[in-house]
């Protein structure tokens, strides 16, 4: 009697330790940090558009994920007003963003008006939240690319943003044995943490010689910033999602989730980056 052999299980496709599509994630990283680096320094007005579509789609988001929660914060209001505040960045200063911020709030407060009374304080409160959170934070961002060096900051801050994500990663994995905040991200290690730091600061105090020809505390000190506001974003994103009950903000981005999701690290390092970046190396005249 003859036998007949099962056919072998299909490959399935390898996911790390974190629960990623590792090859994916790589991939999509590179191209989305490809995408941003010509658009630096290839045409600088270009690198603008690319934050007002990322502030878009993070605010998109944002009010996904929050509304699936109760919450109904106005979408229209808050797109047109993180538009407005990426433009009085490019077009203004610092000093003018909180005005972008003040209008984008009272639009939403008029908008929301016409859904009646019923939820309109949580409404209004978690879209001041999400216009804070992304548009805000985000300009710095572009303050950073403004002055004619803008593109070598802007990159230096990326640079110190990859060493201490992937260093952290590295070392987390590798020697990680006591949780940072396990009730938030149980999977951050103070070991990773301090990888991250040491990492940035090493690697910064090397970058900034390079492109300022800053001196080694002044690079020392820029990745401690960066590096610290970095875990502290990741942090602060892994926090709402587990309040909103989420994985991911979407699933945009395969091996990522959402755009949010590697938006978070950016957004609270940016305006460290701008102030720290300013002191160390003030902008020319």
């Amino acid at each position: 009697m003859s036998q007949v052999e099962e056919e072998p299980p299909r490959p399935e496709r390898r996911q790390h330790r974190t629960g990623r599509d590792l090859p994916a994630a790589v991939a999509v990283g590179v191209l989305l940090g490809a995408a941003v680096l010509a658009s630096l320094f290839v045409w600088r007005p270009a690198f603008v558009i690319v934050v007002v579509l990322a502030v878009a789609v993070g605010t998109w988001e944002m009010t996904r994920a929050v509304r699936s929660h109760g919450p109904n914060p106005p979408l229209v209001p808050l797109l047109a007003g993180g538009m407005v505040m990426i433009g009085l960045a490019w077009f203004g200063s610092a000093s003018v963003l909180p005005l972008g911020l003040m209008a984008t709030a009272l639009a939403v407060l008029v908008w929301r008006l016409g859904d009646g009374a019923p939820g309109y304080q949580r409404d209004v409160t978690a879209a001041v939240l999400i216009a804070t959170y992304v548009p805000f934070l985000a300009s710095f961002a572009v303050l950073l690319a403004k002055p004619a060096d803008g593109d070598l900051r802007v990159l230096a801050t990326l640079l110190g943003i990859v060493i201490s994500d992937t260093a952290g990663f590295a070392t987390g994995v590798m020697i990680g044995r006591h949780p940072m905040a396990p009730s938030v991200s149980p999977k951050k290690s103070w070991e990773g943490f301090a990888g991250s730091v040491s990492c940035a600061m090493l690697g910064e105090a090397l970058i900034l010689l390079w492109l300022f020809e800053a001196a080694w505390w002044e690079g020392a000190l820029f990745g401690l910033a960066v590096s610290a506001a970095s875990v502290l974003g990741d942090l602060a994103e892994s926090l709402l999602k587990r309040d909103l009950g989420v994985k991911d903000m979407s699933k945009m981005l395969p091996g990522h989730g959402g755009l949010m999701d590697r938006l978070d690290s950016i957004l609270l390092a940016a305006p460290v980056a701008y102030a720290v970046l300013s002191f160390v190396v003030p902008v020319a005249p």
